[in-house]
């Protein structure tokens, strides 16, 4: 019973009523901007686009990643209104993901990476790719400008794995 009591007791001090996910974490929007941290990728998502119906793809482009923490292409042109599947290769030793954004919702993300590097993401705007495999990413891009794109493993968006989706 003094077990049971104590569980419920840090249960509720841990959860408190907050409520989002990042794969296993939980959170809550309002307390992740108060420290500081950026609310979900659906949020800001929109102002990029849209996830892509894998029916209407206007075309493929393939995106290697490996552990030079390099994207290849880095930059990659797309007319407005086109979806895009993004077919994410992973050729080095170490996880890789592709998580669009803006440049400084990326810095942020990142930022929060390096402090919960076990945290999971699973967002329509992003895809993880294990080492050796491959996994894709279909977006639609709504609107003209100039969007971003990082691998937010710990350490890898400092490195410089980063790239452009320039959309006309």
């Amino acid at each position: 019973m003094k077990k049971l009591v104590m569980i419920t007791a840090l249960m509720s001090l841990s959860f408190n009523g907050l409520t989002f996910a990042h794969g296993d974490e939980v959170h809550n929007d309002e307390a992740h901007n108060n420290k500081g941290m950026m609310p979900h990728h659906e949020d800001h998502a929109a102002a990029i686009g849209k996830p892509g119906d894998a029916g209407k793809v206007d075309r493929t482009v393939e995106i290697i990643m490996n552990d030079t923490m390099r994207f290849s292409p880095s930059s990659v042109a797309v007319k407005k209104g086109e979806t895009i599947r993004f077919v994410l290769r992973n050729t080095g030793k170490l996880k890789h993901e592709m998580v669009l954004g803006s440049i400084s919702e990326l810095k942020e993300h990142a930022a929060m990476m390096q402090k919960m590097p076990e945290m999971e993401h699973a967002d329509a705007n992003m895809a993880s790719i294990e080492a050796g495999k491959m996994g894709e990413l279909i977006w639609q891009f709504t609107k003209p400008g100039k969007f971003d794109f990082a691998c937010l493993q710990p350490g890898h968006f400092e490195a410089g794995m980063k790239g452009k989706v320039v959309v006309k």
